[in-house]
């Protein structure tokens, strides 16, 4: 890869020390890192450089991690973790429904950061190689109510609507769509979402977590209720599938 080539990633941390780490990992990864100290900087830095992966710290003078990360989903769907000291589950729910695709808790191990940036580094390049196919290859559409997901343009409508789903909503709204009423295990979303196609690498809480607050977000963006689901049912203990359409439920009926 050549420079011209480089991944971009936009680093924002006021903690000098810690944005030196978090560079050096994203560097060793074949990034390019841009560190910034404050949230109001970080927003244009992403504007400017249109980043493939933002970290952002949730405590940065002017606005903070959550208002930041607001503001640069409105403009770019770059793959973004929220790095903070903050450790409470509150915390990580609020930095996900910013937009986050990903929250790590400090102190972290650069080892575990390194992990999560190749995995996403996995994922850029699937779809980089399946890019030049998309023109002649099968238009992967998948549809349930009135819920059409396109895979190849990465694009979701709701009725006549777009629901405005983060990268990692649309890969897991687009993993039930595919596997329908098979119940998909918060384990197996996890390392679907980190690129990791291995069945039996280690999943956290922490990871199982993030999959709950991400089908937490989509479904308030699809309208939709874990009491009385019409998209996504909860399997108690297990892990998500889709619900049942109309015509699954008269088809059952009739047989």
């Amino acid at each position: 890869m050549t420079t011209a080539d480089r991944r971009t990633a936009v680093i924002i941390e006021d903690d000098p020390d810690m944005r030196a780490v978090i560079a050096e990992v994203f560097v060793g990864a074949g990034f390019e890192a841009v560190p910034v100290a404050d949230g109001e900087e970080g927003v244009r830095a992403v504007v400017e450089r249109d980043p493939d992966a933002i970290t952002i710290d949730i405590s940065i003078p002017g606005i903070d991690g959550f208002e930041a990360a607001r503001r640069i989903r409105a403009a770019s769907d770059a793959y973004m973790f929220i790095i903070s000291g903050r450790a409470d589950e509150v915390d990580a729910v609020l930095g996900l429904s910013a937009g986050a695709d990903d929250y790590i808790a400090k102190p972290f191990r650069p080892r575990e950061l390194r992990a999560r940036i190749d995995a996403l580094a996995r994922r850029l390049e699937r779809q980089e190689k399946a890019a030049p196919h998309a023109l002649t290859a099968p238009v992967e559409l998948l549809a349930h109510r009135d819920v059409t997901l396109d895979a190849d343009s990465r694009m979701v409508s709701l009725g006549a609507d777009d629901p405005g789903l983060t990268r990692s909503e649309f890969d897991l709204l687009a993993a039930l769509l595919r596997t329908r009423r098979r119940v998909r295990s918060k384990a197996e979303l996890a390392r679907m979402l980190r690129g990791d196609a291995t069945e039996d690498t280690y999943v956290s809480d922490a990871d199982e977590r993030a999959v709950e607050a991400h089908i937490t977000n989509l479904r308030r963006k699809l309208g939709d209720s874990s009491a009385a689901p019409r998209y996504i049912e909860t399997v108690r203990g297990v892990g998500y599938r889709l619900t049942e359409a109309d015509g699954d439920a008269s088809a059952a009926a009739a047989g």
